[in-house]
């Protein structure tokens, strides 16, 4: 019974600690990019991303195979799926991405392919707490992605991240939910949803990060 209690003890500070870790970070994110240094702050958007991931990573009970088979599954359709859209201009429309979000492969930032899995599952997380069945999950689970990405797009636009040729189109809304319905599909259907803390927390901080950019930008 005593080592359980340790055990539980031992995640709960260890959530607490992460949490800490990403709050910090996304504070100094958007002090950063609302100030006179927000040139300087701009190319290590892709570090902030790939920390995110990190204490994601660590803050997840599974760590199964099955679970990074899903994370290298999920990975290499969210990055197919940007290198279609960035050579043809099928899925989400005519774009190109910019200079700070880090190594590029063939015209796509890696960290992109990150961002797909560690969305999918933020949103799975919160989509979990909920006591319906796994599709409708992976459902909730991809109009929660959909609505960061409404968040995005906007700060995208002015960092360089991505730019459009014109407005953005109602097509990339549509590529959108389309790959993140299947990833989320996939993460479903191999029974690896979990309610996390830190995860939804870093959903909650990823919605007023953006938000926040939105308004003072």
């Amino acid at each position: 019974m005593k080592s359980i209690e340790l055990s539980q003890k031992y995640h709960q500070y260890k959530s607490l600690v992460l949490i800490l870790i990403l709050v910090i970070f996304y504070l100094v994110g958007i002090v950063g990019l609302t100030s006179s240094f927000r040139e300087d702050f701009l190319p290590l958007s892709f570090m902030n991303l790939l920390i995110s991931f990190i204490v994601l990573l660590l803050a997840l009970k599974n760590h199964s195979l099955r679970f990074y088979t899903f994370v290298v599954a999920g990975f290499s359709i969210g990055m197919v799926a940007e290198w279609i859209g960035v050579h043809t201009g099928l899925l989400f429309g005519n774009y190109i991405y910019g200079n700070n979000l880090g190594p590029i492969l063939y015209g796509v930032p890696l960290i992109i392919g990150i961002n797909w899995v560690m969305l999918t599952i933020i949103s799975g997380s919160i989509a979990e707490r909920f006591k319906i069945h796994w599709f409708l999950k992976a459902v909730l689970g991809t109009f929660l992605m959909l609505f960061l990405d409404l968040l995005i797009e906007p700060i995208a636009i002015i960092s360089d991240y991505w730019t459009w040729s014109g407005d953005i189109p109602f097509s990339n809304f549509v590529g959108w939910f389309m790959i993140a319905f299947v990833i989320q599909l996939l993460y479903f259907s191999m029974k690896l949803g979990e309610q996390n803390t830190v995860a939804t927390v870093l959903y909650i901080l990823q919605f007023v990060f953006f938000l926040i950019l939105n308004i003072v930008l």
